[in-house]
């Protein structure tokens, strides 16, 4: 086969910034497509000429250039995994930051999976670094290892005697060598059966400050992202899909595109029709005039608040049993006072910056897929399962992605199997090996994608004379996430989704009794996770109802946590320091006249991770009211990256206020009402509140951090809301009376 390359040839932002940034360099972009088949994966030396590089591992290469390549089997879609794993790497290898390089893995669940979900590669769950930190130290350790052997061998000296140290490995009699001098060495010793990795005392990278790996691509330009994919002849497909969830084409007519520059040709898919041109304007244009009539058999034209009144009549009656500690029932009847709260959840959008796309081209034999896989062993699957070839007949080009929240990771990989019947279609029409990038608009995944599912809850609790808390029931109705996918054999246990009661089924308060129940009824608008998944509300009901009952006893609401929370070490560290670092009981200074200034706080897990958070808020005379400062304490192990830590806080923080504020997907006779962000709004920079995020020393090994601050924000403001006002908020988001 020809060589192949993708490269960058766009005309707008990239190529400014290029000849400001790379001075005009004509910079080649990506890695050489048939790399990934034949040499394990992106960026691997192949070229003739070129000597192959030291590769001890699937993880680390070492060029006889003395660059250190890390291969990540992870998606950087912004939280900054490329420099997380990199550190990792770096400092076992005692690497110089300056010669670590980061590529995309190959999708290759043999060698990259994720080791917390078994045989499958994928991000999500805030895994990335937890499920990599010991994997890719032993990584780094190993090469490290076999450096020093082909050093003590050159040098005939004992490994002992050798000292490694910013890429320079180097002996007391003065011998010194780089990483790229001893590649070719190194590459002939035994990998080490076991390695001994550094006392986290030793550290030189983790926990400290290093530059991100992809700032600069992303600053000049060179970050190759889906939308920046060209490959000759390459077509660009919109699909129009049916307004109702569940319809189906019947008819349509293509008539009215005929004489669009640029367009080439018209083609229906189990999900719509798809309009294909040389370019996104041309599709656009033939997509709009495209007239299709719809099969509205099997669509469903129900409405938001239909399904809520369904969930409120549900919420009545005992669901599946998710946690039962005791008898709750009878401890809230024998309670001297019993409160009661019902909470309701919207359906919420994605929304990520970068709207979903993919770039894929049929051959004969072989399919190859360009875009920001999140879920690589599933989307391969899916794309060889439509195509007709074995999942190893399907390559992936993993490329950075402008945010996901959950969207990327969708289980029946909808937008990549999209782009696949595309190119399926095209080779039955003749048109074999012409490269397709689907492109959805956010119009289109906004009112055609998936969604994090609404939701009802309706707790209960007793108090006793002394206003101790006896027992806490708490049902919760929303559709399941993990049912008819894949996923439900591992997720959903007894007929209860863990999705769905993550958060209230692992309550951490010591409550005598415990109930938790669930109803998961079937829903026609498709759902699948979202930032911080089932915490998005349980989190909600848990912490705002926690704080009604320490209103209710009298109690200050982090008193009462911390008695609650005596046998929960790490809850009461990050509880204690945003408390502290809030101030938390003392004054705030006073706001204009007629305002009303107050706190709020609350805690919860998530992904192995701690995180409490303090806000302080503003309540104007007309009931309007500003977030002024938000104070974050995360307990998540050692920190491999502080500043990628803070970052990840302060994102999941604005994210969280999105929804807390504004964002709600509603539906009409099946439509879903919302557009943009015009109509689905979310938060501007000048509305993000101060920050301050701390961190909680720890020695534990490292939980994720890229989801755990999202769901924290909405219950803390809501409290906060209260103790100015007197007002409780039950529904998101949060409005006042």
């Amino acid at each position: 086969m020809s060589e192949s390359r993708v490269v960058n040839l766009s005309r707008s932002r990239r190529a400014f910034l290029k000849a400001g940034g790379a001075a005009g360099a004509g910079l080649l972009l990506g890695v050489h497509v048939p790399a990934l088949a034949q040499q394990g994966g992106p960026g691997k030396a192949g070229s003739a000429g070129q000597a192959a590089p030291f590769e001890p591992n699937a993880f680390v290469r070492i060029g006889r250039d003395n660059t250190v390549t890390v291969v990540a089997k992870h998606l950087e879609m912004g939280q900054g995994v490329y420099t997380g794993l990199a550190t990792i790497v770096a400092d076992e290898l005692d690497a110089a930051w300056s010669q670590v390089r980061v590529v995309s893995a190959p999708a290759d669940a043999s060698r990259y999976n994720n080791l917390f979900w078994g045989p499958a590669q994928g991000t999500g769950g805030s895994t990335a670094i937890a499920n990599s930190w010991e994997q890719l130290r032993n990584a780094g350790a190993a090469a490290r290892a076999m450096l020093v052997a082909a050093a003590a061998k050159r040098w005939n000296v004992p490994a002992e005697a050798i000292k490694v140290s910013a890429g320079v490995v180097s002996h007391a009699s003065g011998k010194r060598a780089t990483f790229g001098e001893l590649s070719e060495a190194a590459s002939a010793m035994p990998v080490p059966a076991s390695v001994t990795l550094k006392d986290p005392k030793d550290f030189v990278y983790v926990g400290k400050h290093v530059p991100r790996t992809d700032t600069a691509a992303k600053s000049n330009g060179t970050a190759l992202f889906t939308q920046d994919v060209e490959l000759p002849g390459m077509l660009t497909a919109l699909v129009l899909h049916p307004p109702r969830f569940g319809a189906r084409v019947k008819s349509f007519d293509a008539s009215a595109l005929k004489g669009i520059p640029g367009l080439r040709t018209v083609v229906e898919l189990p999900t719509g029709v798809a309009v294909l041109a040389t370019g996104f304007w041309a599709a656009k244009k033939g997509r709009d005039a495209l007239k299709v009539e719809w099969n509205d058999t099997r669509a469903w034209r129900g409405s938001t608040d239909e399904l809520m009144a369904e969930y409120r009549r549900l919420a009545a009656t005992p669901g599946k049993v998710a946690r039962a500690d005791g008898d709750a029932t009878k401890a809230i009847a024998g309670a001297a006072r019993v409160l009661e709260a019902t909470f309701e959840f919207p359906y919420l959008a994605h929304a990520a910056m970068e709207p979903l796309n993919c770039v894929m081209r049929l051959s004969e034999g072989r399919c190859e897929a360009w875009y920001g896989a999140q879920s690589q062993t599933a989307d391969q699957a899916a794309i060889a399962q439509v195509t007709g070839l074995k999942p190893e007949q399907v390559t992936i080009e993993t490329l950075y992605a402008g945010g996901s929240f959950g969207r990327r990771a969708n289980p029946q990989s909808d937008y990549v199997i999209e782009c696949a019947e595309i190119v399926s279609r095209l080779a039955k029409m003749g048109t074999r090996g012409v490269p397709v990038k689907l492109v959805w608009t956010r119009e289109d995944d906004m009112r055609a994608g998936y969604y994090r599912p609404l939701y009802l809850h309706a707790l209960r609790a007793g108090l006793d004379a002394s206003g101790s808390i006896v027992g806490w029931q708490h049902r919760i109705v929303g559709q399941s996430i993990a049912d008819g996918t894949a996923f439900e054999k591992v997720l959903v246990k007894n007929g209860v989704d863990e999705t769905s009661v993550e958060g209230a089924s692992t309550l951490p308060y010591a409550i005598p009794a415990i109930a938790v129940d669930l109803h998961s009824p079937y829903g026609a608008v498709p759902v699948q996770w979202w930032r911080s998944v089932g915490s998005t509300h349980t989190a909600f009901s848990t912490e705002t109802f926690l704080d009604e009952l320490a209103a209710a006893a009298g109690q200050d609401p982090l008193a009462m946590r911390r008695a609650l929370l005596a046998k929960h070490p790490r809850h009461l560290a990050a509880l204690e320091l945003a408390a502290r670092e809030a101030g938390w009981g003392t004054p705030l200074a006073p706001g204009n006249a007629g305002t009303k200034r107050a706190r709020g706080l609350a805690v919860h897990e998530s992904f192995g991770t701690v995180v409490a958070e303090v806000v302080e808020v503003t309540v104007k005379p007309d009931r309007s009211f500003t977030v002024d400062r938000v104070v974050c304490a995360a307990e998540c192990g050692i920190v491999v990256n502080p500043d990628v830590v803070r970052a990840q806080m302060e994102g999941g923080i604005g994210f969280g206020l999105s929804a807390a504020l504004y964002s709600a997907i509603t539906v009409k006779d099946g439509i879903v009402e919302q557009s943009n962000f015009n109509d689905y709004p979310v938060l501007r920079i000048d509305e993000m509140p101060s920050i301050d995020v701390h961190i909680v020393r720890s020695q534990g090994k490292p939980s994720g951090v890229g989801e755990p601050a999202t769901p924290v924000i909405a219950p803390a403001l809501a409290n906060a809301l209260y103790a100015a006002t007197g007002q409780r908020l039950r529904k998101l988001p949060l409005a006042l009376a």
